[in-house]
């Protein structure tokens, strides 16, 4: 019989991974769809960090909280400037 006991096993949970674009257009459209200003509702969240201004329909809230506010700023910025030079 072979014991396995000795061997280390690796887990792996998939990862949902989402790139910043991903998740602000997610969080967008989920605001729109709810009748929200998704403009000001995600600026409202970047600056003070409360995920409460953003919905938890279709797991925007969720999404949004897993995801760094300076990544999404970057984001933001680097679309912008790269739009508009």
């Amino acid at each position: 019989m072979d014991n396995n006991m000795d061997m280390t096993r690796k887990f792996r949970v998939a990862k949902d991974v989402k790139t910043p674009e991903d998740v602000l257009m997610t969080v967008y459209h989920a605001m729109r769809e709810k009748g929200y200003d998704p403009v000001n509702q995600i600026v409202g969240y970047l600056l003070s960090g409360d995920p409460t201004y953003i919905t938890s329909h279709n797991n925007a809230r969720y999404l949004v909280l897993r995801m760094e506010r300076d990544d999404l700023l970057e984001e933001l910025v680097r679309f912008y400037v790269e739009n508009h030079e």
